[in-house]
């Protein structure tokens, strides 16, 4: 439909890259966004991550993606403009964009500083039908209220700072939640990927003692030699899960995949907390023997990336300890073989596009 010329001076073109159904396949798409408000800011975008959830949204694994679907929810940009009641940022700072942008501001939730957990929380892309229509940060230009986005620190390079967005706060939300964050505790890390080497990272920074815990034998001198982990576990291996029994305060489980719950319960100390982040399959439900957790008084929770309260202290306290996401940054034009090699798992350990030199009309 054709754009009035009073229409036009509402929006802002816009240039992304999109899934248009369920092959996943992205391309360039021409869209606009919203004016700058008066309480928004407009973001040149420099870097986005890819997160896995990326490519379950794109392929509409989920089952519930809605097309044209523009995915990004890693976002660091430069401000370029803010609206006449912005308060938090100039133009030419630095910013940040994480899951969401919109929520209800009155919830429960919203007043605690979650709006990740408000019923109505809005996501940056569009994840279900009925929500507002949203396109990601895989796109030239970004407008947010400002109470959604988050300062950047200087001290940190945007590359590897884009997947704390979402990765980063998604483990250290729960960290600092559950109690997992004190000096001289134990963690148990299940996964070392995209989630589980930052939960390493933030682990370690806590001064923690941090074992991985893995199926992949093989990556066990990363884990020791890279991230600093103190001792690492293959978790199919019944002898070494057995010597570690009751030895850990708390775990951090990242993986997605169906696995057993009860030999990662056995390793926790009375008390010990169990943590899901993965996003599970829905057709698989996971098994789980309850009297584990009655003879330990053990708990298994889930948690979901952070508030943006949270997610400042989070990018401050990476910047004050220099914690970035071990990154391949990649041209947006090889969005698609990255897609393709995150399926398999083959990227160490978060993928990055360089937006803001590679994005071309």
């Amino acid at each position: 439909m054709a754009i009035s010329q009073e229409q036009d001076d509402q929006t802002q073109k816009a240039l992304g890259w999109a899934a248009r159904d369920s092959s996943g396949i992205l391309s360039p798409f021409h869209f606009t966004r919203r004016a700058t408000g008066d309480n928004d800011v407009t973001m040149k975008v420099l870097y986005c991550g890819i997160c896995h959830s990326d490519l379950h949204m794109t392929k509409n694994e989920f089952g519930f993606s809605v097309y044209p679907l523009v995915p990004g929810h890693e976002i660091v940009g430069v401000v370029t403009q803010v609206g006449c009641k912005v308060h938090k940022f100039k133009v030419g700072d630095k910013a940040a964009v994480g899951c969401f942008v919109g929520s209800c501001r009155t919830c429960n939730s919203c007043r605690d500083d979650l709006e990740n957990y408000c019923p109505k929380a809005n996501s940056t892309y569009t994840f279900f039908e009925g929500q507002p229509k949203n396109y990601g940060g895989f796109s030239d230009i970004f407008v947010v209220n400002e109470h959604f986005a988050v300062r950047f620190p200087d001290t940190l390079p945007p590359e590897g700072g884009a997947p704390l967005l979402c990765a980063g706060i998604t483990v250290y939300s729960p960290m600092k939640y559950f109690g997992l964050s004190e000096a001289g505790m134990h963690l148990g890390v299940v996964g070392l990927g995209g989630l589980g080497h930052l939960a390493v990272k933030f682990a370690k920074a806590f001064g923690m003692k941090v074992t991985v815990i893995s199926t992949s034998p093989n990556k066990k001198e990363e884990a020791i030699e890279q991230f600093a982990a103190d001792s690492f576990l293959v978790s199919h291996d019944t002898e070494q899960m057995q010597a570690s029994t009751s030895t850990m305060d708390g775990i951090i489980d990242t993986v997605s995949a169906p696995h057993p719950l009860n030999p990662l319960v056995d390793l926790l100390n009375c008390n010990g907390k169990l943590i899901l982040l993965g996003a599970p399959d829905l057709k698989k439900p996971a098994e789980l023997s309850i009297f584990p957790l009655l003879v330990g008084r053990k708990l298994i929770a889930g948690s979901a990336a952070g508030g943006l309260k949270e997610t400042q202290e989070m990018l401050d306290f990476a910047g004050k300890h220099n914690i970035t996401a071990d990154v391949e940054v990649i041209q947006m034009d090889y969005v698609n073989t990255a897609m393709k090699r995150l399926a398999k798992g083959d990227i160490r350990y978060r993928f990055v596009i360089d937006i803001g030199n590679t994005l071309r009309a």
